[in-house]
Parts: C-alpha cells; structure tokens; sequence
C-alpha cells in the first residue's frame, strides 16, 4: 500500500501553515553541518535542537563519509559558510548486520528486499539478481567509535577541508536519544 496520499495530505497541512519560513536565508543560520545516517530513528531536528534554516544535515546509509558526504561538506563550507560539523553515527546501526561481501552475495543473488533473522539477512526472493554490488563499497560498521572515528580522520585529510574546521565525533543512541561523545574522533578533529 502506498502511503503517497498521506505525505500529500501532511505537506497541504504544512503548507497551510508555511508562514514566514519562505524567506529563511539560503545559508544555515546557525553556521554547521550534521553528517548522520539515514535511519529513520534518528530526528536530527529534535536530537540536535533544530528549526528549519538552522543547519546542513547530510545523511546516508550509515552516516558515512564518502565521497558524496564530503562533497556536500565542502559546498556547505565553501558557498554557504558552515564553520563546525558533526559527525553522528548511532547504536542499533543496520550497517552493522552485514558486511561488503554479504551485501554483494545478497544481490547476486536476487534484487528482492532481505529478511533480517537471527543470523543476518538473508534472501527470501527469487532472482534474478546482478553483480554491480561488487564494485561498490558498502562502507559497513564493525565498530562504532572507530567508524566514527575514521570518518572524522577522513574529512579532516581531505585535501578541500580546511584545517580551521573543526569536526566532532558522536554516537547517538537509540536506546535513550543521548548523543555520546567519542572522544579520539573529536579530538582527531580539532581545529588546527
């Protein structure tokens, strides 16, 4: 069933209501940036304290820094004048139940959504399926302080980050809405 008639119905009702947000400054005015992931646990807008026209929030699987993440860093910084960001993995992370190489067996497999079971996911559909999976890099979690970590380190030596930036590290969990600072990545990401 298509929920496409409820999202409608929530954007009329929104809309009615707009107001004065159609004049918010195209920069954030509150100068920064949120990298987090995708899960549709995590309110960036509530666990952070935003309104609209507060912030950047980039999100993708995981809350990873790749290339794209990086890309949307820099334009934030570079023509809308972001001057901190954050970086915000969570607890319960689904890219914690796979690896590279299930992901890329699940989709030779078949293009139907998985099951998540007590072993990991695992295909309930039939084929066909296709080997793209295997040329991309599915930048799963083994660790959350250390992914977390890593992704500070990463946008930090990135050669169009500059070093004034500073980048801090957190998990936020799912369990109590806490965001739990990670110490090593805000401290690899200090302002230099």
């Amino acid at each position: 069933m298509s929920v496409l008639k409820e999202v409608l119905a929530a954007n009329a009702a929104y809309a009615a209501d707009f107001g004065e947000k159609g004049t918010l400054a195209l920069p954030p005015a509150r100068g920064f940036a949120i990298l987090t992931c995708m899960d549709a646990r995590l309110d960036p807008a509530r666990y952070a304290g935003l309104a609209e026209g507060d912030a950047h929030v980039i999100r993708n699987a995981g809350g990873r820094a790749s290339d794209d993440a990086i890309r949307s860093l820099v334009i934030s910084y570079k023509l809308l004048g972001t001057r901190e960001w954050f970086v915000v993995h969570h607890t319960n992370c689904g890219m914690e139940f796979f690896t590279d190489d299930v992901m890329r067996g699940l989709l030779a497999t078949s293009l139907e959504t998985a099951e998540l079971g007590p072993d990991g996911f695992y295909d309930v559909g039939a084929g066909p399926g296709s080997a793209e999976g295997q040329y991309i890099d599915w930048l799963t979690i083994s660790d959350q302080a250390r992914s977390v970590t890593d992704d500070v380190r990463r946008i930090k030596a990135h050669p169009l980050v500059p070093a004034r930036i500073p980048v801090y590290g957190y998990v936020y969990d799912v369990a109590t809405g806490r965001l739990v600072e990670v110490p090593e990545a805000t401290a690899a990401g200090a302002a230099t």
